[in-house]
């Protein structure tokens, strides 16, 4: 099973539409997981008609509008393992622990907020996965998106995917 994940959009504050690079990774994805800060609508219209499957929730800059249509938290079965996506996490130092407490049930966290991607382990094995923005890089050096997959119950190939400059 192939995953796509990204966060952090920001459209069309930060970019006019999402990178091409990304579009054309989507009919290659079984699932697709976007872990908020959406901004429009329209972007989740896009993902929703282009996705197999969609898993996303809202963050801090998603008005009316997208709350209405997403929740704060989404859980799945994917394969064998037990995922959840949130948007914010607090900050780096003890991430690890407060997730691990707050989810104990995961096997994988899918997050955003911060744009800078992240692939760490917490005590227990809960899996902490941020694909950074692949459309508001900040201080980052590129913008990013990441793919996975999931084979025999288990979480592999993990790949933070660079987009070139816009």
């Amino acid at each position: 099973m192939r995953l796509l994940l990204m966060s952090d959009t920001h459209l069309p504050r930060r970019a006019k539409r999402l990178p091409e690079l990304l579009l054309d990774e989507l009919p290659r994805a079984d699932v697709v997981f976007h872990a908020g800060d959406w901004v429009d609508t329209a972007t989740l219209d896009l993902l929703e008609s282009r996705s197999r499957r969609l898993i996303g929730v809202y963050g801090n800059n998603d008005g009316p509008g997208l709350r209405a249509r997403l929740p704060e938290v989404a859980y799945a079965e994917l394969g064998g393992l037990r995922f959840g996506a949130v948007h914010e996490t607090g900050a780096a130092p003890g991430r690890e622990a407060r997730c691990a407490a707050r989810f104990p049930d995961l096997d994988v966290l899918v997050f955003g907020h911060s744009h800078i991607p992240w692939d760490s382990t917490a005590p227990g094995g809960l899996r902490l996965l941020n694909p950074g923005s692949p459309t508001d890089r900040r201080r980052q050096p590129y913008c990013t998106y990441m793919t996975a997959e999931i084979k025999d119950g288990a979480l592999a190939e993990i790949t933070l995917c660079r987009l070139p400059p816009r």
